[in-house]
């Protein structure tokens, strides 16, 4: 799944080969499923300006689309000789690259699709994703052949000899907020940063994980990162020097699923095979209250609103649950109706929906907002109450407003009557 850039559109990707774009607002489905892959659909990504839609699968090929009208732009862009793993735009959206079983990645004009330059080979194995640099100077790579290959992103040309040292498959890789840094995330069990301008080492592998490391993160400064294992453990680690911060972050008792920072980087959630969430002070890896529980199985994902203020999970008991950052407190009832695990979750970039991706196939949108389940609710209803409704369920002593803002007032209710206004879920 991704959203675009102003929040409005989310588009999900299926193995039924096709790529469907929904409103956020209503959850509806816009125009027809966007249809021309002839095998499962992995990836999708936005260009920076939510003008263009590009779609990696595994018929060897990208397709990019108008995300306005859903109509493909060009020809699929053809080169690949394997599954196509994920696609990327430059920050500058000029440049969309994507990384394959092929172990190539490519390069294409992302406002032509026609390709920029020759392939960048020299990886040995399957390239699993691939990153821009903040700037869009730099694009790193991560593959099976345990390397990370810098590349520069105007020519194609690589930047140095690859970054070797670890020893498994490297899965990840992310630049931190002002670029400097990369940091790799390993099946060795290590995370490894590298200078992103000389593609050196910088100090040593940040060793002490036990098991595998399924997720990094940096803080929103860059000053920290955020590691999370198989091991059941968080560790902390200083960005500048590789250094542990602190002890790990001990408490859980299943493997760390994953690991976030809030929004100005004061806390960090994890989520666990133990059925829990837990909230941390990043400053002092102290835990915060007790641990969030009411999920039934391992929990597989979880984020915070633009806001910082709620925080979701989701859950292999195929819920959603939304959190009360401050208090630690469930807000509301678990979102409930896919009927398998809730393998991925996000918020749009308003913090007014949420997008959970399920193992029963389905993408399901969900308001985060008092406001958007009102909505939610008045796209059901289609109309207002009534003013003996009102007064039967409301009250006569409270003036009448449209709670269904968008839609007129009632059979009997005063036509001027004003739109109702709604405060955050959580306020």
């Amino acid at each position: 799944m991704a959203f675009s850039p102003d929040g409005r559109i989310l588009a999900s990707a299926s193995q039924d080969q096709t790529v469907r774009l929904w409103d956020t607002a209503t959850g509806q489905l816009i125009g027809q499923p966007l249809t021309g892959h002839t095998h499962v659909v992995l990836h999708v990504a936005f260009s920076p300006d939510g003008r263009i839609l590009a779609s990696a699968s595994q018929d060897q090929t990208v397709r990019l689309w108008d995300a306005a009208t859903g109509q493909l732009i060009g020809q699929p862009l053809t080169g690949h000789t394997s599954d196509v793993w994920g696609v990327a735009f430059s920050p500058d959206g000029r440049i969309l690259a994507s990384a394959s079983d092929d172990q190539t990645v490519r390069l294409w004009d992302a406002a032509t699709g026609q390709p920029l330059g020759q392939p960048l080979t020299g990886h040995t194995g399957r390239v699993w994703g691939a990153a821009f640099s903040p700037d869009g100077r730099i694009l790193a790579s991560a593959s099976d052949d345990q390397t990370v290959r810098l590349w520069d992103a105007a020519t194609g040309q690589p930047l140095g000899q690859p970054l070797t040292g670890h020893t498994d498959a490297v899965a990840n890789v992310v630049f931190s907020p002002d670029g400097r840094i990369l940091a790799s995330a390993s099946d060795d069990r290590t995370v490894r940063l590298w200078d992103a301008a000389t593609g050196q080492p910088l100090g040593q592998p940040l060793t002490g994980h036990t098991g595998l490391i399924r997720g990094v993160a940096f803080n929103p400064d860059g000053t920290v990162i955020a590691s999370a294992s198989d091991d059941r453990t968080v560790r902390l680690w200083d960005a500048a020097t590789g250094q542990p911060l602190g002890q790990p972050l001990t408490g859980h008792t299943g493997r760390v699923w994953a690991v976030a920072f809030n929004p100005d980087g004061t806390m960090i959630a994890s989520a666990s095979d133990d059925r829990t969430v837990r909230l941390w002070d990043a400053a002092t890896g102290q835990p915060l209250g007790q641990p969030l529980t009411g999920h039934t199985d391992a929990v597989w994902g979880l984020t915070f609103d633009p806001n910082g203020g709620t925080l979701a999970s989701a859950a292999q008991d195929g819920t959603v649950r939304l959190w009360d950052v401050a208090t630690g407190q469930p807000l509301g009832r678990p979102l409930t109706g896919h009927t398998g695990g809730v393998l991925g979750i996000a918020f749009s970039t308003d913090g007014t929906s949420i997008a959970s991706a399920s193992a029963d196939g389905t993408v399901r949108l969900w308001p985060a907002t008092v406001g958007g389940w009102i909505r939610y609710a008045c796209t059901l209803a289609n109309r207002n109450l009534s003013q003996a409704e009102w007064n039967d369920y409301v009250g006569r002593d409270r003036p009448y407003v449209r709670t269904c803002p968008d839609l007129p007032s009632g059979p009997g209710a005063p036509r001027d009557a004003p739109p109702a206004t709604y405060a955050p879920l959580t306020q």
